[in-house]
């Protein structure tokens, strides 16, 4: 089992900074990849960035050049440093984990709202 719990969302000023965190919890060792995704009212859940194991990152083209994925050498929290923040960029911000054998993990999502 895997054990995700966002945190760090709030309120926050168009162009001002948020940094978000996510504890991983469990069986880590098998996890490979992680993502950080995002929900806005009334549209589909997509993903914001991610990062493999071995540090390769991707990131989509609404987000790049203002926010950074990370994750600690034990794999034990994954961060996303969110500049620039937009109004747009409003949304639940949901922590995923890839198990190798166990499948995928959701964290519970945390708030992120941008005012302009």
């Amino acid at each position: 089992q895997v054990q995700l719990v966002e945190s760090g969302g709030g309120l926050v000023q168009a162009g001002g900074s948020l940094r978000l965190s996510c504890t991983v919890s469990g069986s880590i060792f098998y996890i490979n990849t992680m993502g950080w995704h995002r929900q806005a009212p009334g549209k589909q859940r997509e993903l914001v960035a991610s990062i493999t194991r071995d540090g390769s990152t991707n990131y989509a083209d609404s987000v790049k050049a203002r926010f950074t994925i990370s994750r600690d050498n034990l794999g034990k929290t994954l961060y996303l440093q969110m500049n620039s923040l937009k109004p747009e960029d409003t949304a639940v911000y949901y922590c995923k984990g890839r198990h190798v054998i166990l499948g995928e993990y959701w964290g519970q999502g945390t708030q992120v709202t941008v005012s302009s």
